[in-house]
């Protein structure tokens, strides 16, 4: 598909503008945490529950994406994910606004459309700057997840702002908004098939992934890392601020410096892959989260926990690209459906990781539990050392 330059520069433009705003909707519940818990009443149980709808419609919309792409587009594909993103933001901002007995149910109903909508998203995400970028595909991926994780990290600190300005619910509703125009600009302009895009590479393989030994290798290395990074995220402002004496706002500073070193180490990773082998730094990667999760019980004070939540971040950073990139590689007629099944993946570990949570900080501190919290890189390690050799070439169906 050939474009105009300024037809070109739109579609990136809303391509990585959506996944700016994914990793804004995504951190937007974590880190409204302390005001929803000590402000609204949820409770640790309740504050773990909610992570449940957002891990099922993850999977639900995930699983459903490979279809939808082949039947709607991914242009459509993306828009009913940008919906997503604007009716949770909206059920956020209205759950802080609403009585007490309100607010557990409304943020369950924000965090299911927050999982359909990162569901929906990724085939059409992880495909599209690929199509829109073939001859930098690997650096094109990069920079999409790059663009998440600023979300990510800038989220923290806009959340925190509009709490100290005692206005919490703009932020979501700024997000709402952004989404809203979004999907409107989406509507309106064209974006590549990854069909034609197949055709045109002459794809070796039509055969579904699902039914390789290797692909469910990869799903495993991806639960397994998402229960490290929802851990990390998802606890981190109430590890700082309830169990070391942190307040609310340099808990926040802690979750920020996390998201931040994941897009900082997400670009150092990009430059690096130009000397270093991508299997390389996959596998070196796991071991920087597991000296986090050994090192962070012995936090006593502000500096040192956003000191190794950012170390968390780096060893975080690259790790699920890589996943993804390697997985594709391995199946690359295939592109759309291991993506989606990742993210589905990605979204089991960090819904169960951060709902299990709950139910074992009774009468545990999470210092503990972060300590042990170590098997789950350590286990994406050992499994990845497996799968990353080369692939079998493959021969044309």
């Amino acid at each position: 598909m050939k474009y105009s330059l300024r037809s070109f520069v739109t579609a990136l433009a809303i391509v990585y503008g959506t996944a700016f705003l994914q990793g804004l909707m995504l951190v937007s519940y974590p880190a409204s945490s302390t005001f929803l818990k000590s402000m609204r009443g949820l409770s640790d149980q309740q504050y773990g529950l909610v992570f449940l709808p957002q891990l099922a419609l993850a999977v639900v919309g995930a699983a459903a994406g490979g279809w939808l792409a082949r039947r709607l587009g991914l242009r459509l594909l993306l828009a009913l994910a940008l919906l997503g993103t604007g009716l949770s933001q909206l059920a956020l901002a209205i759950a802080g606004r609403m009585p007490g007995e309100w607010v557990f149910p409304l943020s369950a109903v924000s965090a299911g459309f927050t999982g359909l909508a990162f569901g929906l998203g990724a085939a059409p995400l992880n495909a599209l700057p690929a199509l829109l970028l073939p001859e930098r595909a690997q650096a094109a991926l990069v920079a999409l997840h790059t663009g998440i994780g600023a979300g990510l990290a800038l989220g923290p600190l806009l959340v925190a702002r509009a709490l100290e300005a005692e206005h919490w619910p703009w932020f979501s509703l700024a997000v709402a908004l952004a989404a809203g125009a979004l999907l409107i600009a989406t509507l309106l302009v064209r974006l590549p098939e990854p069909a034609k895009n197949l055709a045109r590479a002459g794809a070796t393989r039509t055969d579904s992934p699902l039914g390789a030994p290797v692909f469910w290798g990869f799903a495993a290395v991806a639960v397994l890392y998402s229960f490290a990074e929802g851990i990390f995220a998802n606890w981190s402002v109430i590890y700082l601020h309830e169990e070391r004496g942190v307040s609310g706002m340099t808990a926040s500073l802690a979750l920020s410096a996390f998201w931040a070193a994941i897009a900082v180490g997400r670009l150092v990773s990009s430059a690096l892959l130009l000397r270093v082998r991508a299997v390389t730094l996959w596998r070196a990667l796991p071991l920087l989260m597991i000296a986090a999760c050994l090192l962070l019980p012995a936090v006593r004070g502000a500096t040192s926990g956003i000191a190794l939540f950012a170390l968390a971040g780096l060893g975080c950073s690259a790790f699920f690209p890589l996943t993804i990139g390697l997985a594709s590689d391995r199946f690359a007629a295939s592109a759309a459906l291991v993506s989606s099944a990742l993210i589905a993946a990605l979204m089991i570990g960090n819904g169960l990781g951060s709902f299990v949570l709950g139910p074992l900080r009774e009468g545990r501190s999470l210092a503990v539990l972060y300590a042990a919290a170590a098997v789950f890189p350590a286990g994406a390690l050992l499994v990845g050392w497996r799968l990353a050799r080369p692939a079998p070439a493959q021969t044309v169906t």
